[in-house]
């Protein structure tokens, strides 16, 4: 969700590319794949790091979690 009261659509794009986010399309507007399983403090980290990218830009934001399914050694 975008406001015409914060900055502009590409910038906040821009700032969430810095940190890692990749725009994709769907339910969501942006992933962030972690490479590992992220524990609840590295959720919290990763947070308070996308409030201060985002800081006074005007943005809502929400994240949510999603378990993924990590393949076994011997799948590869």
């Amino acid at each position: 969700m975008f406001s015409t009261e914060g900055n502009l659509p590409s910038e906040v794009v821009d700032r969430l590319q810095m940190i890692g986010f990749k725009p994709c399309t769907g339910n969501y507007d942006f992933v962030y794949e972690w490479g590992k399983n992220a524990s609840v403090d590295d959720t919290i980290y990763f947070a308070d790091k996308v409030h201060e990218v985002l800081k006074k830009m005007g943005v809502l934001f929400r994240l949510e979690t999603d378990e993924a399914i990590v393949p076994d050694a011997e799948d590869f």
